[in-house]
């Protein structure tokens, strides 16, 4: 099996009703769409710390996880599926909101920091400072002050960037397949080239 081919896909975010639609969760929104679109179902495993579902994607098993644990204990959920699993940092892919990109930027990117995501930060330290894993940054814009980001990124988009949203996560989801099969830079090139427009003609 190649190590290029994805085994595992995390969303990022935090648990509770009241958390559902932050900004911080649009990593989970990526992972409900995946579910609802290849039949999957993300539910409790304690053994985990976090929501778990098993889909099939172009003839790959493909794990989903959503770590329950809150944002900055993300790391404690992944590392234990990971090692559960067997599953090689660079056999994952992790969904989680970029406030540097504008809604409407959606970027993949191969190894680096954790920019200042407290997700990012205790993944990479949790996975003993590995860092050689796939990330699809989904832009949702910054407040201008980052006095202003914690409340920024735990507060709902309005109407307007919703839209946009699903829409950038709607694109991510049509390159899902060649993610899956070890196709990185085709899948990064076809997503890098779509339109930041939701309503482009």
């Amino acid at each position: 099996m190649s190590t290029d081919t994805l085994k595992l896909i995390v969303g990022l975010g935090n648990p509770g009703p009241q958390y559902r639609f932050n900004r911080h969760n649009v990593g989970v929104w990526f992972l409900d769409e995946i579910c609802r679109r290849y039949h999957g179902e993300l539910r409790p495993e304690a053994r985990f710390h976090g929501n778990v579902a098993r889909v099939t994607i172009e003839g790959n098993d493909v794990r989903l996880l959503f770590p329950t644990t809150f944002m900055n204990r993300s790391g404690l959920s992944v590392a234990s599926l990971c090692h559960y699993f067997d599953i090689q940092p660079q056999q994952m892919l992790v969904a989680y909101d970029e406030i540097d990109f504008p809604v409407g930027t959606t970027r993949l990117k191969s190894g680096g920091g954790h920019g200042g995501h407290n997700g990012m930060r205790d993944i990479i330290s949790a996975l003993g400072g590995a860092n050689d894993f796939k990330r699809l940054r989904i832009g949702v814009g910054h407040p201008g002050d980052k006095n202003k980001v914690a409340n920024y990124v735990l507060s709902d988009p309005g109407k307007d960037d919703t839209i946009q949203i699903e829409h950038d996560i709607d694109q991510a989801l049509k390159v899902l397949p060649q993610l899956v099969n070890g196709q990185w830079n085709q899948a990064m090139q076809t997503l890098h080239s779509q339109s930041p427009v939701a309503d482009s003609q």
